[in-house]
């Protein structure tokens, strides 16, 4: 858990069918803290990139050798790169190395986007710490699994001899388009704009700076009572002021997303940084909802131009987008309902799971 105070049996609850659940506390260094700054400084003296160096946990390690010595188990799933300091690679008991985004990727692109000269040079160091460490990591698990095509090809340039295979993205329809009058635009507010994510995730936070800045006041010239609502947790403290600024709401922590989504006249994923494939699209595509994004925030994404998804890459083209929609409720509902057959003809947990497990059943 990354919080010590952290309901210790909350994770338990979410999983009743597995047999035992363990939950290890562990506190990640906040970046700008006294804790990162000290990461920072040790890992330079490893072979560890920072990101990857704070997430190493001596009780959950030597959980993980208990486990898999005292019981008999099948497989071990390293769910993301950051779980792989925790876990023996090359132990009795095979490792999948899930693989939701290319590490280095967001690393290298966050390093393109920034201005300081010095913080620059600590993000180059830090992406090409991250593609050594994660092309190693491939090599060394018995199969790796990707969320893409793309991100497949991408891990295979540094470790061709290596398992790689790629498992789209699911989404639960059900869940997203279910529930007493739910529909494709139930209680759609025509000038509402939404975003929902981990806003303590960096792209993220990014994104929403960039389109507070960049894109929101060009909207807003032609639909001044536009409303821009940012949901996901611990949102930073920069963050807040400018969205108090420009007048957008930002909900932090929610028990549900679904409402938000519902309430939206268009989805926006204007990510600058990023990798993988964003799962954040899938739910509102099966939620039925207009989206438009920039060519990063839907990278891997098999979504067709203009019929389930509309893509924009600078400022003005994407607050162009975002206009003709919000003044097209017929066009925006046309993209909404393409998306969600395209969900259910092809994403459901259901198809994608049975994939996973047959990777894993072939493995073991």
């Amino acid at each position: 858990t990354e919080d010590s105070e952290e309901d210790e049996h909350a994770l338990a609850r979410q999983l009743p069918r597995c047999t035992q659940v363990i939950s290890v506390p562990h506190t990640l260094a906040k970046r700008g803290g006294v804790g990162f700054l000290w990461a920072l400084m040790r890992s330079w003296l490893s072979p560890l990139p920072v990101s990857v160096f704070k997430c190493r946990n001596a009780a959950l390690a030597a959980e993980v050798i208990r486990v898999s010595t005292d019981s008999q188990f099948d497989l071990c799933v390293a769910d993301f790169l950051y779980a792989v300091p925790n876990v023996i690679l090359e132990g009795a008991v095979p490792v999948v190395l899930f693989e939701h985004n290319v590490e280095y990727m967001i690393w290298r692109r966050t390093s393109a986007n920034s201005t300081n000269l010095l913080r620059r040079a600590a993000l180059e160091l830090e992406w090409r710490k991250m593609r050594r460490y994660e092309s190693r990591a491939c090599r060394r698990a018995q199969l790796t699994i990707t969320v893409s095509e793309n991100d497949r090809l991408l891990l295979g340039v540094d470790a061709p001899e290596s398992g790689i295979e790629a498992i789209p993205t699911g989404v639960d329809l059900e869940y997203f388009h279910g529930g007493e009058g739910a529909g494709y635009d139930s209680g759609e507010q025509p000038n509402e704009i939404v975003f929902t994510g981990s806003m303590d995730w960096h792209p993220n936070d990014d994104a929403m700076h960039y389109f507070i800045d960049s894109i929101l006041p060009l909207v807003r010239r032609e639909v001044p009572e536009v409303s821009l609502t940012i949901v996901g947790r611990n949102p930073g403290r920069q963050l807040r002021e400018a969205a108090a600024t420009a007048g957008v709401t930002v909900t932090g922590t929610v028990d549900d997303v679904r409402p938000y989504i519902r309430r939206a006249a268009v989805y926006v994923v204007p990510l600058r940084i990023g990798g993988g494939t964003r799962l954040k699209i899938f739910e509102a595509l099966a939620t039925g909802k207009a989206v438009v994004s920039t060519t990063i925030g839907a990278e891997g994404l098999p979504l067709e131009e203009g019929v389930h998804i509309l893509r924009a890459d600078d400022a003005d083209t994407f607050a162009g987008k975002v206009l003709d929609l919000l003044r097209d409720s017929s066009r925006r509902h046309a993209l909404g309902a393409a998306g969600r057959r395209l969900m259910e003809q092809e994403y459901s947990w259901s198809r994608v799971a049975q994939d996973f497990e047959r990777h894993c059943r072939t493995l073991v």
